[in-house]
């Protein structure tokens, strides 16, 4: 299974152990907002807060392109304001997890 499919499921099913399986120890999230930078645990936290609220919506979501060293998505993300953002998602892949996350997003509503 491919780390996307691995994270579709674990979406799917509200599965933040599966999810966080596909995390490197050594991850970090780069945020589109501020060019912020998260650790392994503080993801896995707002991750699975997320994944818990319905208020946050994730739309079309696809993989453009994966392989043993890069994984590019994209998907359409309703939040709780009632915005929606465009996100193109690079992981970097290391050791056959997720260790690096960098987002771009477009404000669409």
């Amino acid at each position: 299974m491919s780390i996307y499919e691995a994270q579709q499921a674990a979406e799917k099913n509200k599965d933040i152990e599966a999810y966080t399986a596909t995390i490197h120890d050594d991850f970090e999230f780069i945020m589109h907002l501020d060019n912020s930078k998260m650790n392994k645990e503080q993801t896995m936290e707002m991750f699975s807060f997320m994944m818990n609220n319905a208020d946050f919506v994730t739309h079309e979501s696809r993989c453009l392109y994966e392989n043993d060293e890069v994984m590019v998505t994209h998907a359409v993300m309703s939040f709780p304001d009632g915005t929606r953002e465009s996100v193109l998602a690079y992981n970097q892949i290391k050791d056959g997890k997720v260790i690096r996350l960098e987002t771009g997003a477009t404000l669409l509503s």
